[in-house]
């Protein structure tokens, strides 16, 4: 305690000597991150010029944090995709799209930036891979947020009865959205396209609704079910998340929206099959006429494989880009093995890379995977 209220002198303010001392320290990191960053780009063939780290060290030195050109924040975000320990679908990192948005200067602007990424990758369905860079967070905490889970997703309405309509974990965004000025169609749905929620340094947090020509949804139908139709499902085209941080050259960029393109299991398995989300599984084993009353008729499982099977269909008919199960497990053993001949280890979380149906069945089931993470990674 004695310590942390001894005061020395920086820059004729007299300040706390632990909280000088931390700050020394986060700077000698963020200084050994960037060094190594640059290293490893040009080891990977990326142009480094040799002034680049004195650039890189005087900007530290001057304002705690540094801008990477367009070529740098290129690798950034292709590494923190091949370091994805989530994510299935690697084998194309390095067709990543990067966007440079590091000069916005409001709420507005990023919200702008969004839509903009939204629309782009989105494709009119042929998904591009992409993600877009705001300012990275700076020594002083400035920093700017985006509050919603991904760029699209959709209300969810807690009745008077208890009972949810929509999705059941948006929730308490559903409600700050409303706090925050947001007003719901006077008919709502189940699939009610939520606003963006921002927070920008000065600004506070603000709430922007979403343009309905943003967003590319698809009707759910089934390939032999004429009834699939009447359960009124839809989902939206572009998977996009955006309140993760992806930490890259002692950098903390908290705001770097990244999308690719769904594997049918997490809309059909997880989003429509979970019971704490749209819960269809029952809805769909009854039409198929199953008895639910009993577990060893297994109408879960049928039913879980015809809503993945449907969105599968749908997507294909509307001409949107989307992978099954099977696909992408073969795929990712691929991206291990373009992985191992370059002398690089690939970083998984079983529990995400395995699919939520049909696990044994796929070849990413048999075996396991590094548990490091380094860096360029999303985390959060």
């Amino acid at each position: 305690m004695e310590n942390f209220m001894n005061l020395v002198l920086v820059d004729g303010l007299l300040m706390p000597w632990l909280y000088v001392c931390v700050q020394q320290r986060d700077a000698e990191q963020s200084l050994s991150e960037a060094g190594a960053f640059l290293c490893q780009m040009a080891q990977e063939g990326g142009e480094v010029s040799a002034s680049r780290m004195d650039d890189v060290k005087s900007q530290l030195s001057e304002q705690g944090w540094w801008r990477m050109n367009q070529q740098e924040l290129e690798w950034a975000g292709k590494w923190a995709w091949r370091n994805s320990e989530k994510c299935i679908g690697r084998l194309f990192w390095e067709k990543l799209e990067v966007v440079d948005a590091q000069d916005v200067t409001s709420a507005a602007e990023v919200f702008k930036a969004c839509m903009q990424h939204l629309r782009k990758s989105t494709n009119g369905g042929k998904i591009i891979p992409m993600v877009t860079f705001f300012p990275p967070k700076r020594a002083d905490g400035w920093e700017i947020k985006i509050h919603s889970h991904q760029l699209v997703r959709y209300a969810g309405y807690q009745l008077e009865d208890g009972s949810v309509l929509g999705d059941p974990d948006q929730v308490k965004m559903t409600q700050w959205a409303i706090e925050l000025g947001w007003q719901p169609p006077a008919d709502k749905s189940q699939f009610d396209v939520l606003p963006l929620i921002i927070e920008y340094p000065g600004e506070g947090v603000k709430c922007f609704p979403v343009p309905q020509d943003a967003v590319l949804e698809v009707p759910i139908i089934h390939r032999d079910f004429d009834w699939f139709a009447e359960l009124g499902l839809k989902w939206h085209a572009l998977p996009a998340v955006s309140n993760r941080v992806l930490d890259a050259g002692g950098m903390q960029f908290t705001a770097a929206p990244f999308s690719g393109y769904y594997m049918g299991t997490e809309i059909g398995a997880r989003n429509f099959g979970d019971t704490y989300r749209y819960n269809m599984l029952k809805s769909v084993a009854k039409m198929m006429g199953l008895d639910t009353s009993k577990g060893d008729s297994l109408w879960k499982d049928r039913a879980m494989i015809e809503l993945n099977s449907a969105v599968l269909y749908s997507f294909r008919q509307a001409g949107v880009t989307i992978v099954d199960h099977h696909t992408a497990s073969r795929q990712f053993l691929q991206h291990i093995d373009n992985e191992e001949k370059c002398g690089r280890t690939v970083p998984g979380q079983w529990s995400w890379i395995v699919p939520p149906i049909s696990g044994s069945a796929c070849p990413v089931y048999h075996r396991g995977y590094s548990k490091e993470r380094p860096k360029p990674r999303f985390r959060g």
